[in-house]
């Protein structure tokens, strides 16, 4: 049912009876504690950490060959220590799967890519067949010579090889870590140079909007690079992507050893899980960092595989396919945290659908066609794929089946209350949406939801389960209804073991304790309200500070992004030595159009309307294109910092950024401004390109 908040705000209530539900009740019985409402859960959750973690072990059933002596040791941050004694395999628990009679009737994994349309294209794998392939890939890997703590490197696509390698990769215990493929060699050789990598996994090529990348030429150049690599591992894929004949690349002077993909897939021996400690490596994955190398951050097999069981299970609502009937989508890059995420609900028992390729290639409605052809319960995707789909006219309804789709996943920005409008019009009057906040650091969300709740348009439900999320003043004070500091109070399973080769785990505490010892701070801002709900409102170093009102950018970006000649946009608050601040937007405006008086009348009415007159911009600019991370972050503080007058080597490392030409536009901007100032302040006049 869709309604009304306070008559202003839609506001849309689930009925059916969610996971939240069942666990509230076997909590209740199981600990004699009363607890009517998801609130309550989640306050007894935080207040009794231990109890709520040993919990999850329980209710999800996980084994130990040892018992464990205490299921949070020591709470400090970081270094709490958790289920001291006990022994696990994330891929151990995941396998488990195959043993239940009625996985056979489900698949555990479709994988379509964009040159397989059609309803009958769709490439699956069982659950024995997904077991049978890990164990062989296991073998095969620990015949190179790989064991325990060995690092595995991948350049692989969003393709069923990945999590096969990976499965096979951790079932021995070894560290797996991953690059995808449309990663240019000095982001994957400041990545895998790193941490050392014994055996390295590569695709031949891809295909990203019916464009065909050919990627041995690059593995020919990053071989060399990587001198810890005793044996590629190739992976033909342009054969099933475009038709293309597998040949083997010229790899040089490399002298190391070549394997096919086929050949560990059909390798004749099989090995089973290993048991590993509770905090054994399991991943490492690489934050986007704007200087420096990327900090590689290593997660533990135990912590990962409880948060996940408890994301997927409560805040994405799913659960076993043979039992429920769920199909679990989420599109991401193989590069990005969310690949992890939807591999995890493996853990459940859950089908996963695999897409790769551009999500509205050919055409703007592709990918509804593929959630409708593998049947997916759930979608999950960035904000930006449904903004884009609202600008491009998109009508899902119109054009598949969405009666099977339960729920709709969202995060990597803020969610405009729009998009919440347009997924009841144009998807399904009925769905309940699971955004979801959190990152690469924790593999996991601090912020989610639960169909139990009430879902308000523009926010997040709220704190997710085991979670001691809080905003904190600058006084370090936690505040409510009030924009502050994102912190963690409490340690979490899944926070980093460590960074890989961090001496004296500086970087580790520079990156996540400085401001508050002792405290995780995210580096968002946040808003929790009265009721419980949570807003972000983007990166608390790049926030908005006009006259000494404080505000995150995603409320601009809304009001701006909403006209419709408006495709991209980046804002940014430039103080400088005391003075008041000068504020720029720079926008990226839709093929064919210039930006005019009349426009910049227009997105400035737009932002004194929707956001307030104290957030109006200095200048208005049009720029061809915003620079964003590789995760598809705008990149706010480098702007920033280039508009300072600061040299974009000391900026930013170009190869951790999508588009790194797009930067070079900022330099030159910040240079014509500087030599128009005759020093380095920035003046109120309009600079050349710029209207106010």
């Amino acid at each position: 049912m869709v309604g009304s908040t306070g008559g202003t705000d839609l506001e849309r209530e689930e009925t059916a009876v969610a996971n939240t539900v069942k666990l509230r009740e076997w909590v209740g019985a199981r600990y004699a504690v009363s607890l009517p409402d998801y609130n309550a859960l989640r306050a007894w959750s935080v207040r009794d950490l231990p109890a709520f973690w040993s919990g999850m072990w329980e209710y999800f059933e996980v084994e130990s060959p040892t018992p464990y002596t205490v299921a949070l040791q020591d709470r400090k941050m970081p270094g709490a220590q958790w289920f001291t004694g006990a022994q696990v395999n994330y891929v151990q628990h995941l396998l488990r799967h195959v043993e239940a009679g009625d996985r056979a009737k489900v698949p555990a994994i479709v994988f379509r890519n964009e040159r397989l349309q059609g309803e009958d294209r769709s490439r699956e794998i069982g659950w024995v067949e997904l077991a049978r392939r890990v164990a062989a890939v296991a073998a095969a890997l620990h015949g190179m010579g790989v064991r325990r703590g060995d690092r595995v490197a991948a350049y692989l696509p969003n393709i069923p090889e990945a999590v096969i390698a990976f499965l096979g990769c951790a079932s021995l215990g070894a560290i797996w870590s991953q690059c995808a493929p449309d990663m240019g060699i000095a982001t994957v050789r400041d990545r895998f140079k790193q941490i050392e990598p014994k055996v390295l996994i590569a695709c031949d090529g891809t295909v990203y909007g019916g464009k065909l990348a050919d990627r041995r030429e690059l593995i020919a150049s990053l071989l060399p690079t990587l001198p810890s690599v005793e044996t590629l591992v190739l992976v033909p894929y342009l054969e099933e992507a475009s038709g293309m004949p597998a040949e083997l690349p010229d790899l040089g002077e490399w002298r190391g050893q070549i394997s096919l993909w086929q050949d560990c897939v059909g390798f004749a021996g099989a090995r089973s899980p290993e048991w590993v400690r509770f905090d054994h490596p399991l991943w490492i994955v690489y934050s986007s960092g704007t200087t420096g190398l990327p900090k590689p951050i290593v997660h533990g097999h135990g912590g990962v595989m409880l948060e996940m069981l408890k994301l997927h299970a409560f805040h994405l609502d799913l659960g076993p396919s043979a039992e429920t009937g769920d199909r679990f989508h989420w599109y991401s890059s193989s590069g990005w945290v969310m690949w992890n995420l939807q591999i995890s609900a493996l853990l459940l028992g859950t089908t996963i659908c695999l897409y790769d390729g551009h999500p509205s290639f050919p055409a703007a409605d592709t990918l509804w066609h593929f959630v409708e052809d593998v049947g997916a319960t759930f979608l999950g995707a960035g904000a930006a794929y449904y903004t884009g789909c609202m600008k491009v006219g998109v009508e899902p309804r119109k054009v598949i089946d969405t009666s099977r789709l339960k729920g709709l996943g969202s995060t990597g920005s803020p969610l405009p209350p729009e998009a919440y409008r347009w997924s009841y019009e144009q998807v399904c009057e009925d769905l309940w949406w699971g955004v979801i906040s959190g990152g690469t650091d924790i593999a996991s969300a601090f912020l989610g939801g639960t169909p139990e709740l009430p879902t308000v348009p523009g926010e997040m439900q709220g704190v997710c389960l085991g979670v001691d999320v809080q905003a904190w003043n600058e006084a370090g004070q936690p505040v409510i209804d009030e924009v502050g500091e994102l912190v963690v109070v409490q340690p979490m399973p899944s926070m980093p073991l460590m960074f890989w080769n961090d001496d004296g785990n500086r970087r580790y505490l520079d990156s996540y304790f400085d401001m508050f010892p002792g405290v995780w701070r995210h580096g968002d801002w946040l808003r929790i309200t009265p009721d419980g709900g949570a807003v972000i409102y983007g990166r608390s170093d790049a926030t908005l500070n006009r006259h000494g009102h404080r505000m995150g950018t995603s409320e601009l970006y809304s009001a701006v992004e909403a006209a419709p000649e408006v495709f991209d946009s980046l804002v940014v608050d430039i103080e400088y030595l005391g003075r008041a601040s000068f504020m720029s937007l720079f926008v990226v405006l839709q093929p064919g159009l210039e930006l005019d008086d009349a426009l910049v009348a227009e997105l400035r009415r737009r932002i004194r309307d929707g956001v307030s007159p104290r957030f109006l911009p200095d200048e208005i600019v049009q720029v061809a294109e915003i620079p964003r991370t590789l995760t598809g972050k705008k990149q706010e503080l480098p702007v920033k910092k280039l508009l300072l007058g600061k040299p974009l080597a000391e900026v930013v490392n170009k190869d951790a950024c999508a588009n790194p030409d797009a930067l070079d536009w900022f330099v030159d901007f910040a240079r014509r401004r500087e030599a128009a100032a005759g020093h380095r302040t920035f003046m109120r006049d309009k600079p050349q390109g710029a209207n106010s």
